[in-house]
């Protein structure tokens, strides 16, 4: 991957992904918001909704990623689910105060829902 890209990538932001249905084995491109975190990227989203694009990263792993906001590049990606409540804590409580400016005292109240409740991958590109 050039230097541009991954700049790109270590600003978050709006991105398309495609992902393979898991249902019909269908590529489905969609727009989501990821989030990078000490060099490490996240899609993530408020809990209480199915999203399918959840479901197809779990059957399969492996998607695009297409950057589109001054840099075009179509980046391959493999997500990883995180399942780990520890772990899933710990990155939701990041992105909720320093992707998203919630104050601590907001973002603990609402972790336990986020914890159980909420997508979270973790995507590694090439």
């Amino acid at each position: 991957m050039d230097q541009e890209t991954k700049s790109a990538l270590d600003e978050s932001g709006v991105i398309d992904i495609t992902t393979i249905g898991a249902k019909t084995g269908t590529a489905r491109r969609l727009e989501i918001n990821f989030l990078q975190i000490d060099g490490r990227y996240f899609i993530t989203g408020r809990p209480g909704r199915k999203r399918d694009w959840q479901a197809n990263l779990r059957a399969t792993p492996d998607f695009t990623v297409h950057l589109k906001n001054g840099v075009v590049a179509d980046v391959p990606a493999r997500a990883r689910l995180i399942s780990d409540e520890d772990e899933r804590a710990e990155v939701l409580y990041r992105i909720l105060t320093e992707g998203w400016g919630n104050e601590s005292a907001k973002a603990n109240h609402i972790l336990p829902d986020w914890v159980v409740k909420a997508p979270l991958i973790e995507f590694t590109v090439s």
